[in-house]
């Protein structure tokens, strides 16, 4: 359908979703506004899909990378991928236009994609936190307490807890016959916001907190324990001293990006949980600051794992040469000094 403008009270142009009553209003850029957020939001889709891309192809193809770390990040990466390729291209249009133009069947998909994808990245950031706590604190148990069969359930478990849980919500009729006094009908033909009712809102800030929390409090440990191995290092052997530093700044890494996940985040969750006390009186735009802030996070882990691994980088020039088609590439020791 064609956007429709009409005539406000004072005369100026009020621009309309849909033809016919109860379409949601739209807001209208100028042409240039409207070219620069786009290619702003392409941009940062850009990066996210070939960061991610770049994170799941490294860890995919070089042997060495075959951890159980590595192989959360890869999950990861593989999340904040789709999230790039699936989700971002129609959000773009949805907040530069402020309009949903693509049925009511792509907008239960969309907002699902967006839950789940969203959801697995907070699950695996957790379950990250758990395995650097356990290679930092327990040194000597990890090698055989954390395995390529743990990690594989705990990606399994990020994968279908939040599939699930998001599922429930959106396509079952359990919270609308249970909860429906906390339940609001779609407030304008358009919007395709699904679930962002009082009851989501709440429900929705304890499924943030709870793992940050987690990570928050294995992360302090962490850095604890890595200051007192610090002090000890000196009377440890080169293999172990030279392990340790490696798993105390993976785990420094790591850190980096919870706090940016958190930074991302919290405005969009505390916004969300607060609305929905106050009738929802956050203005469009504002909230589509927050959105875009949180999906920003998507794009940042592998700007940090430039910045932070060696393996990532020696990994990037292999990728950007001729090597790459080498046959002893994919058995290279990327982590060798």
């Amino acid at each position: 359908m064609s956007t429709v403008l009409d005539r406000g009270a004072e005369g100026h142009p009020a621009a309309f979703c849909y033809q016919g009553n109860g379409s949601c209003p739209r807001r209208v850029h100028p042409l240039g506004i409207q070219l620069v957020i786009y290619l702003a939001c392409a941009a940062g889709m850009l990066i996210t899909v070939l960061g991610n891309l770049f994170v799941v192809l490294a860890v995919a193809y070089f042997k060495a990378l075959h951890t159980p770390t590595n192989l959360l990040l890869l999950s990861l990466a593989l999340a904040d991928l789709l999230l790039g390729l699936l989700v971002l291209p129609f959000s773009i249009i949805r907040s530069v236009e402020s309009c949903w133009f693509f049925g009511d069947f792509l907008c239960r998909l969309h907002t699902y994609l967006d839950t789940l994808f969203c959801l697995t990245s907070i699950f695996h950031l957790c379950f990250i936190s758990i395995d650097r706590h356990c290679a930092i604190c327990e040194p000597l148990l990890y090698p055989s307490k954390f395995t390529v069969r743990v990690a594989l359930r705990y990606i399994l478990a990020g994968w279908g807890v939040p599939a699930a849980y998001t599922a429930l919500f959106l396509y079952t009729d359990v919270v609308e016959r249970g909860l429906s006094q906390w339940l609001e009908e779609m407030p304008c033909v358009g919007s395709c916001q699904l679930l962002f009712n009082k009851f989501w809102g709440w429900l929705n800030f304890p499924v943030f907190f709870f793992p940050c929390l987690i990570m928050i409090s294995l992360y302090v440990k962490i850095f604890m324990v890595a200051t007192r191995q610090v002090q000890q290092i000196n009377i440890l052997s080169r293999s172990l001293a030279g392990a340790l530093k490696r798993e105390r700044k993976a785990a420094k890494t790591l850190g980096i990006a919870v706090g940016i996940y958190l930074l991302c985040w919290l405005p969009f969750t505390i916004d969300t949980m607060v609305d929905s006390l106050l009738n929802f009186i956050t203005p469009p735009l504002v909230f589509d600051v927050f959105i875009w802030f949180a999906y920003f996070n998507s794009a940042c882990n592998p700007i940090i794992y430039v910045f932070s691994y060696r393996w990532f980088r020696k990994a990037l020039k292999l990728f950007l040469s001729r090597e790459i088609f080498t046959p002893r590439t994919p058995t290279t020791d990327l982590y060798q000094e």
